[in-house]
Order: structure tokens, then sequence, then C-alpha cells
């Protein structure tokens, strides 16, 4: 899942404390020669507000095991996060589908102003302070995918600094 991604920390869900959020549940028809055939699907977010997180999908003809399939499909795909001084480190546009949203970094004390699935995605993740837009398709599939594709793309300060042969002070001060 994350082969198209450079410098993606992988992560193994033994020993942290992982909080799961629902973002969302459908109710999904299967047309058959015998009738209508019902099911859901669930996407459900778990991080430990810490810059680890994962995203999961569930497909069950029940809605409790649905979630609980797509809370063990989201531990399998942890990854961790670069976050500074409790926000992102920099702007980033993620895209998935039709699905476009926009992450700044915001000040101490903005908060995380975000929508629906982008905002259960940051909070999972740690973030606190943190600016999005949404742009696009507004389903919570698209929209958590290209939250991820954004967070994934973030370079740590730490790396960029080293790649350029400058010093953290200077990276952020000119």
């Amino acid at each position: 899942m994350f082969h198209k991604y450079k410098n993606v920390e992988t992560v193994k869900p033994g020993g942290l404390d992982l909080k799961d959020r629902l973002v969302g549940v459908q109710r999904v028809t299967k047309v058959t020669k015998g009738g209508r055939a019902f099911g859901f699907t669930a996407i459900v977010v778990v991080g430990d507000e810490n810059g680890v997180v994962g995203q999961g999908l569930g497909k069950s003809k029940e809605v409790a095991e649905a979630i609980s399939k797509a809370v063990e499909d989201a531990k399998k795909n942890l990854v961790r996060i670069p976050l500074y001084k409790g926000t992102i480190p920099h702007e980033i546009i993620g895209k998935f589908g039709g699905a476009k949203v926009l992450l700044m970094p915001a000040s101490e004390g903005t908060g995380v102003i975000a929508g629906g699935p982008t905002r259960i995605v940051l909070e999972s993740v740690g973030v606190h302070n943190v600016l999005s837009k949404n742009q696009g398709s507004t389903n919570p599939h698209n929209m958590v995918k290209a939250s991820f594709d954004a967070l994934l793309r973030l370079r740590s300060p730490e790396v960029v600094a080293k790649q350029r042969g400058i010093t953290l002070e200077k990276l952020f001060n000119g």
C-alpha cells in the first residue's frame, strides 16, 4: 500500500495504545436473482495520537463485524507521521480519486480546523494545530485516503535540514 512513498516508516501495533475511530458505515446492496442482498462497509482510523496512524476498510453482512474487520485492517497499515511542535512541518496537498485535501501548519492555539473524515485522521495522528480544506469529492473513503496521501508525503524538518546540509535553526529562520 505504501510502496509509492519515500521514507515511510511502518509500525507494528504491539505495545502501542491505539484508539480506533469510526469514520463511516455504509449499507451496500447487491442485487441478485433472488432479490437484494444487503451488506455493510466500515472505514476506521486507528492512531496513538503521537504520530502513528493507520486506516482500514471492513466489509460484512453485520455492522459490528464490518467495524471489527476494519480495525484489524487498520492495525496492519500503521505508519509514523513526522510532526513538528504539535502541527505538521509544511503545507501539503493530498489527492485520491476525486478528493483533494489541503493541509497547512498552524500556530499554537489554533486547534484542528478540519471537517469530517480529515479531522478524524488528523486527531488520530496527534496533530493539535492545523488548517485544512477539502476540495472536490466529500466521499469519506476518498477523503481519508487523500488525507493519508498528504500525511505520507510529509518530510520531517530534520531530514530536510540534513539533505540541504544546514541546521534546523537556519531551516526555519533563514
